[in-house]
């Protein structure tokens, strides 16, 4: 209702009663009739809209069941297509099998007809044996009446032709596959060297390339590493020596193959750990720091030698080698030890053949000095040792022996041959090698009482402190082939029933004497 409509009623009110009812009246008719319109105009707009939209979801609805009825029809063309494709494959392996099939029918067939002919030539084979029996038989009864002799005599007599024709052939053909092993030696020798280092070398190598460091405590693994490691890649790069922080308490490992890193990498650690401040740049300053000191440690090692000797005048570079063979080791033998022993028996003997005691005593320690660098240069210690020796300024007898003293020359003087002698006395005596001397000498008798269990055996020592066999044979129970033969029965026996270090020759000796007298 308007504002017009209102203020019309309420001045009709105000007119008067009865004439403001009737005015009333007429207005609210009135409104009734426009709502009513308005009521049906809304009805027939919401029918038409309504229309609109039911036209809209049967055109989407339509949209919707083409697009399902096309994707159904291409799902089923592809099924159709792949159920073809399965059925056509069914059917080669179905033809594939009725052929195989047919093959096989043929092949028993074939068998069935190998069989009848095998039957056949085993009967024609059982026969010609019969035959070939009775034949033998006959043949051998004329053999012994025309021989005089019984199966048994003919077959020991047989054999031990035999036995005698295949010992001969069997002795010529080791001394041909022997000849043939010699000329490949050399490299058939390298290779199984390498061999087994490669295989057995790791424990030993585990023991003589690690130290341990005591730490004061679990703590002090953490400062030693670093903040992201930091520290320990410092000290490895310093010192050149692997570090090996494990589970194992209060306890740091160095890992290297020359001990003096390793000594070095030990001085220096136990220098941070004592000082407390580790870090990089003072990781660099003390570990130069301590090789300073360990040349001089070196250069102090090699004079004393020098002086226990009783030798100067070495080249001071000579002497800080000398100090380098106190961290080496040659079959478990200290190097610098193995030299002073070296040179106290050159100087004895020496003494005893009316020789220079001095120069004796001189080449005798300088024999092994290549030991202190072949690690660094390619080649026999003996002839890096006669190259460092010429180098600073030894004479010529000392650099000989020197690069005699394993024969990687002839030796040509007394002096090379004494040193010889005194360093195969130095590294085969009892104890040398940390054998103890009982269990020495039991296995020099071992070594002797096996080879004189052989037949023929008159006798057997063991010489080079155990590294060889002599067995005297009796000429006249022993041939030339027979001989050569025990050689190798008592080399396998050696190997399957002693432990013993190296290698030992054996030598088989077989001669005939005549002894005759003029009188």
């Amino acid at each position: 209702m308007d504002f017009f409509t209102v203020f019309i009623i309420l001045a009709s009110l105000c007119a008067g009663g009865a004439g403001g009812y009737y005015l009333y009246q007429f207005i609210s008719q009135k409104t009734l009739k426009e709502s009513r319109s308005l009521a049906e105009r809304i009805l027939e707009e919401a029918k038409k809209e309504a229309q609109a939209h039911k036209k809209e979801f049967l055109v989407q609805a339509q949209d919707d069941l083409f697009r399902q009825k096309k994707e159904l029809e291409a799902e089923y063309k592809d099924r159709a297509q792949t159920l073809e494709a399965k059925e056509a494959q069914l059917s080669r392996k179905q033809e594939k099998l009725e052929e195989k099939q047919e093959q096989i029918v043929e092949r028993e067939s074939e068998m069935l007809g190998a069989e009848k002919r095998l039957a056949g030539l085993e009967r024609t084979l059982t026969e010609k044996q019969e035959i070939l029996d009775r034949a033998s038989e006959e043949h051998l009864q004329r053999l012994q009446e025309v021989s005089g002799l019984t199966v048994e005599e003919a077959k020991k007599l047989v054999m031990a032709e035999t036995e005698s024709r295949t010992r001969h052939e069997a002795a010529k053909m080791i001394r041909q596959i022997e000849m043939e092993a010699r000329e490949t030696a050399d490299k058939s020798g390298k290779k199984i060297l390498a061999l087994a280092i490669q295989r057995y070398a790791g424990d030993f190598v585990a023991e003589q390339t690690v130290t341990a460091v005591t730490l004061p405590s679990e703590e002090m693994k953490g400062r030693i590493i670093g903040r992201e490691g930091r520290n320990i890649r410092a000290l490895e790069a310093a010192t050149g020596v692997d570090l090996i922080i494990d589970d194992t308490p209060e306890t740091v490992i160095l890992s290297a193959f020359s001990p003096i890193r390793r000594q070095v990498a030990k001085m220096a650690l136990e220098r941070l750990i004592t000082d407390g401040r580790i870090h990089p740049a003072r990781i660099e300053d003390i570990v130069k720091k301590v090789e300073q000191e360990f040349e001089v440690k070196l250069r102090e090692i090699g004079e004393q030698a020098t002086f226990d000797i009783g030798v100067h005048g070495i080249n001071p570079e000579l002497v800080r080698l000398l100090g380098h063979l106190q961290y080496r080791t040659s079959y478990s033998q200290n190097v610098l030890q193995h030299s002073l022993e070296v040179s106290t028996l050159c100087g004895i003997m020496a003494s005893e053949l009316g020789l220079d005691v001095k120069k004796a005593k001189r080449a005798g320690l300088l024999h092994d000095i290549g030991k202190a660098v072949d690690h660094e240069i390619e080649g026999p210690h003996a002839v890096i040792g006669a190259d460092l020796a010429k180098k600073f300024g030894e004479g010529g007898d000392i650099i000989h022996a020197i690069q005699a003293h394993h024969e990687d020359v002839p030796p040509k003087s007394i002096l090379a041959i004494l040193v010889q002698a005194a360093d195969s006395l130095s590294g085969a005596r009892p104890g040398a090698r940390k054998e103890l001397l009982e269990s020495y000498v039991k296995r020099l008798e071992e070594l002797e009482n096996l080879a004189t269990e052989f037949e023929g055996v008159t006798k057997a020592y063991a010489i080079q402190a155990g590294r060889e066999i002599r067995v005297v044979v009796d000429s006249d129970a022993i041939d030339d082939d027979k001989t050569f033969l025990l050689c190798k029965d008592i080399a396998k026996q050696i190997e399957d029933n002693l432990t013993y270090p190296g290698q030992i020759r054996v030598t088989v000796i077989r001669e005939r004497r005549a002894v005759g007298y003029a009188k």
